[in-house]
């Protein structure tokens, strides 16, 4: 994989830029990668001698799409341990917040900081393949969305192309599967509203058919277990019962679909950004404003 700094090469407009919420606390007491690593928390565990959310800090600022960072953890205890991290917060680069019991109360708390008006970012610290031509294809397409909140997904054909044998939890829809991308986009204030939403669903989130029963009605899950539910066709349901119009961005990134959850998967990322593994967007649908050498 190649730097892809490259890629920027237009200005930006102040319309373009948003407010960044990173969620960077572990899911669990012991978090694999942490244990693995040895690190207090896993969004400072090394990859490639880069702790994880370094990665993904240093991505959104190359965005040029982005002019503020809002981190939602990791515990204050740990911050020193990364001297990176303590010093873009000591020096106002980025804003700390303590992270709540669940992502979904620490995204509503990193957005209550952030004025109404602006469009917002969510990502979180484990993304480790996070590129700047990443962020962009996703925020440059979420603003020409006409929605209200955007979520980035990935076909899982193009994951298991560019990484064959790899395990992602899938959702298996009409037309094909989709991998999460942990990047949303709230574009205006009643988008926001996916967070309390999401609030309902974050525990089913490794549970699809549970998910769509709880979150979306039986005649959703039926759609889903005769293989008929389209994407569209869930969020559209979302539109129904929260007021919420919700579009997604497929991303042409098969990395975009890889976050580090597992070791397993941080072996992939090391592999990944070593160039032991080559990934490349997928052809034919890259934004033609994006130079991206990845």
């Amino acid at each position: 994989m190649t730097d892809d700094k490259s890629a920027f090469k237009f200005p930006m407009n102040k319309a373009d830029q948003f407010t960044a919420i990173v969620l960077a606390a572990d899911r669990t007491t012991s978090d694999p990668i942490a244990v693995k690593t040895g690190m207090a928390c896993k969004a400072i565990a090394p990859i490639c001698g880069t702790p994880m959310i370094i990665r993904v800090l240093d991505a959104l600022e190359a965005s040029n799409m982005v002019n503020t960072i809002i981190i939602c953890g990791p515990p204050k205890s740990a911050i020193s341990d990364c001297p990176e991290l303590e010093e873009r917060i000591r020096s106002g680069r980025v804003i700390w917040l303590p992270s709540l019991d669940s992502p979904s109360r620490s995204a509503n708390s990193g957005l209550a900081q952030v004025d109404l008006e602006a469009p917002v970012l969510l990502t979180t610290a484990d993304h480790a393949l996070l590129t700047p031509s990443i962020v962009q294809y996703f925020l440059r397409k979420s603003q020409m969305a006409d929605s209200d909140a955007t979520v980035g997904v990935v076909k899982h054909e193009d994951v298991a192309a560019a990484f064959p044998g790899v395990k992602r939890t899938v959702i298996r829809l009409h037309g094909g599967g989709v991998c999460g991308c942990n990047l949303y986009a709230f574009i205006n204030p009643r988008g926001r509203g996916l967070v309390s939403f999401w609030q309902r669903a974050e525990d089913l989130r490794k549970r699809p058919w549970l998910l769509i029963s709880q979150t979306f009605g039986l005649m959703t899950v039926l759609y889903y277990l005769l293989g008929l539910l389209t994407i569209d066709r869930g969020l559209n349901v979302v539109a129904a019962k929260t007021g919420i119009n919700v579009r997604p961005v497929f991303l042409p990134y098969p990395q975009a679909g890889v976050d580090v959850d597992k070791v397993e998967d941080m072996l992939l990322a090391e592999s990944v950004l070593a160039g032991a593994v080559r990934c490349h967007p997928v052809s034919g649908e890259k934004d033609s404003r994006i130079d991206d050498n990845n």
